[in-house]
C-alpha cells in the first residue's frame, strides 16, 4: 500500500507564493509519474502538473510560467512551487502518483487533499 502525504497549503494573497510537498511512502520499488491535481469548489478535478519518470513535465496552461513542479525520486517525493498565485487557483490540490510499483503490483494512489486559498 502506498501512503501520499501533501503539506504547504494554506491562505496567501494575491501575488503571493506557496511551496506544496508530497511524500510517499510504503513499500516503494519505483513510480512512473507524479503530479498535483486541483479541485475549484463546484468544478471537477483538473490536471495543474505532473513530473514523469522520463523526466519531462506537463502543465496546464493556466498555470505555465507561474508554478514549477520537481521531483525528488529517491525519496518519492514531488513538489509544486506555486508563484504570483491568483484567486482563480484556489481550490483543494491533490498529489497523485501514477503506476506506483510496489510488492503488490502496479497501482495509482491519491493524497488527502491540501487546501489553498488566495484572497483578492
Amino acid at each position: 500500500q502506498v501512503q501520499l502525504v501533501e503539506s504547504g497549503g494554506g491562505l496567501v494573497q494575491a501575488g503571493g507564493s506557496l511551496r506544496l510537498s508530497c511524500a510517499a511512502s510504503g513499500s516503494i520499488f519505483s513510480i512512473n509519474a507524479m503530479g498535483w491535481y486541483r479541485q475549484a469548489p463546484g468544478k471537477q478535478r483538473e490536471l495543474i502538473a505532473v513530473d514523469t519518470s522520463g523526466g519531462s513535465t506537463i502543465y496546464a496552461s493556466c498555470v505555465k510560467g507561474r508554478f514549477s513542479i520537481s521531483r525528488d525520486s529517491v525519496k518519492n517525493t514531488v513538489y509544486l512551487q506555486m508563484n504570483s498565485l491568483k484567486p482563480e487557483d484556489t481550490g483543494v490540490y491533490y498529489c497523485n502518483a501514477e503506476g506506483a510499483h510496489t510488492f503488490r503490483g502496479l497501482g495509482d494512489y491519491w493524497g488527502q487533499g491540501t487546501q489553498v486559498t488566495v484572497s483578492s
